[in-house]
C-alpha cells in the first residue's frame, strides 16, 4: 500500500500517482477508542473540549498522554483534530481583531494587498507576520491572547518544545472564493517541477517539520466556508506530487468535510493533509481566522553565514569560470548550492511576496539568473541588496 517511489530513482512522480490507492486510505473511520480523551468525533474529526481539560493540562504526565493523543491522530489518524475553546478569552480574541482590522485598513491606504497563496486575488484580507505585528502593536494584548497552554501543547506535541511560532490573519469576506486543494508548507509551497526534485524521504519529512493550525475570531457556520479537510489523506506518501492533479482535486472536492467553529476554538492539522480554505457564501460572516504556522526548532542551521557578502565575492569569479568555459552547468549549480541560500524562506511576505502564488525568488536563483544573463557586477550586488532588504524590510 502506499505508491512507493520509482525503484531507479527513489523519486515521486505525479504521473505514477494513484487515485484508486488515495481514495482506499482516506476510506478509513476514526474509531473512539483511538482518541479516549475526545469529547466527540465528527465527521472523523476528534473534538477536545479544552475547559474540561484544563487541570489535566497543568499535570506533566497528564499533559504528555494527551499530546500523544494528539501526535498519534496527525500522524496515523484523521491528521486534523479541534480543541474547543482553546482560547476561552473572547475579549483577548475581540482586542486582537480590533487591532487587525486596524492593520489591514492601514496596509490598505498604503497600497499594499497581501497576496494568497492557493485562493483567488481579492477574495480575502491578509495580514502577514500577525504574530510579530500584534506584539508590536498590543503588547497586553498579545499576553492575553497567546495565553493558551492547549495552542502550547498541541504545538509541542507534533513539533517537540522549542518551537518557532508564527502567524498570518486570513479574512474572507462574504462572496469569497474557496482556495483550491492542496498540501503546504515546506513542500506545498514549491512548485510541481521543484517539488519533484525532493527525493521520495524528503516528501516523508516535510510534513514532521510544520505544524498548521488557526484561530477563530468569529463564528464560523459551514455557510460562511471554514477550511475544508480530508481526513486521512496525509497518509499519502506521494501526496506532494499529486495534489495539484485534477483527478485528486475532483475527488477532495466530493469527499471532503467542513466543521463549524465558534470564536476562540483552535483547528490544528498536519501540513500533509488536503485541505483549501471554503468559499463564504454567508450574507454577513466576515470569516477571521489567524492562521498558526509552527515549526520545528531543528529547521535551523549550525552556524550564522553571512551568504549575502559571499554572493558578492563570488560573482566576479563566478561569471567569469562561466563566460569562459572553465566552469559546466552542473558545476556552476554545485558552486551556487555550496554559497546561495537556496530557500525562498523565512522572508518579509509584505515586501517580498510569493512568485505566482507559491514562493519568492531564492538568492541562489537570483545568483544562477544574473550569470546566465552575463548581468555586470555592480547591478548584482544592487540586486542582491534589494533582495536583503526586501526580506527584512
Amino acid at each position: 500500500m502506499n505508491t512507493p517511489p520509482n525503484r531507479q530513482s527513489g523519486y515521486y512522480a505525479s504521473d505514477l500517482c494513484d487515485l484508486s490507492e488515495f481514495a482506499s486510505l482516506v476510506a478509513r473511520q476514526m474509531a473512539p477508542a483511538e482518541v479516549p480523551n475526545a469529547s466527540d468525533i465528527q465527521q472523523n474529526i476528534p473534538a477536545y473540549e479544552v475547559p474540561a481539560l484544563a487541570d489535566r493540562l497543568e499535570d506533566p504526565n497528564e499533559r504528555r498522554t494527551l499530546m500523544a493523543e494528539w501526535a498519534s491522530v496527525l500522524n496515523g489518524g484523521a491528521g486534523v483534530f479541534v480543541l474547543m475553546q482553546a482560547q476561552p478569552d473572547h475579549g483577548a480574541i475581540d482586542d486582537a481583531t480590533t487591532a487587525y482590522e486596524q492593520m489591514i485598513a492601514e496596509e490598505k491606504r498604503a497600497g499594499r494587498d497581501g497576496a494568497d497563496h492557493f485562493a483567488t486575488a481579492g477574495s480575502n484580507d491578509r495580514i502577514w507576520n500577525s504574530l510579530q505585528k500584534l506584539c508590536l502593536a498590543a503588547p497586553e494584548t498579545f499576553v492575553r491572547y497567546f495565553d493558551s497552554p492547549a495552542m502550547d501543547a498541541a504545538s509541542e506535541a507534533w513539533l517537540g518544545p522549542n518551537y518557532q511560532m508564527t502567524a498570518q490573519v486570513n479574512l474572507v469576506h462574504p462572496g469569497g472564493k474557496a482556495q483550491q486543494a492542496h498540501r503546504d508548507y515546506h513542500l506545498g509551497f514549491q512548485t510541481a517541477e521543484v517539488s519533484a526534485t525532493y527525493p521520495a524521504h524528503v516528501h516523508v519529512l516535510s510534513p514532521l517539520m510544520t505544524l498548521q493550525g488557526g484561530l477563530a475570531h468569529c463564528d464560523m457556520t459551514i455557510e460562511s466556508g471554514p477550511t475544508k479537510l480530508l481526513p486521512f489523506s496525509q497518509l499519502y506518501r506521494p501526496g506532494y506530487a499529486a495534489w495539484r492533479r485534477d483527478d485528486f482535486r475532483a475527488y477532495f472536492e466530493e469527499n471532503y468535510v467542513q466543521l463549524p467553529l465558534r470564536k476562540g476554538d483552535a483547528i490544528f492539522f498536519n501540513p500533509a493533509l488536503f485541505h483549501a480554505a471554503g468559499e463564504n457564501r454567508s450574507a454577513e460572516v466576515h470569516r477571521m481566522v489567524n492562521l498558526l504556522q509552527v515549526s520545528s526548532a531543528f529547521g535551523r542551521a549550525m552556524e550564522s553565514v553571512d551568504r549575502v557578502a559571499m554572493c558578492k565575492a563570488l560573482y566576479a569569479p563566478l561569471y567569469a569560470a562561466w563566460d569562459a568555459g572553465d566552469l559546466s552547468e552542473a558545476g556552476l549549480d554545485a558552486v551556487i548550492a555550496s554559497s546561495a541560500e537556496g530557500y525562498s524562506f523565512p522572508t518579509n511576505l509584505d515586501t517580498d511576496p510569493p512568485v505566482a502564488g507559491l514562493a519568492p525568488e531564492s538568492q541562489a536563483a537570483l545568483l544562477r539568473k544574473s550569470v546566465l544573463a552575463r548581468l555586470p557586477e555592480d547591478q548584482v550586488t544592487a540586486l542582491l541588496d534589494q533582495q536583503a532588504a526586501r526580506k527584512r524590510a
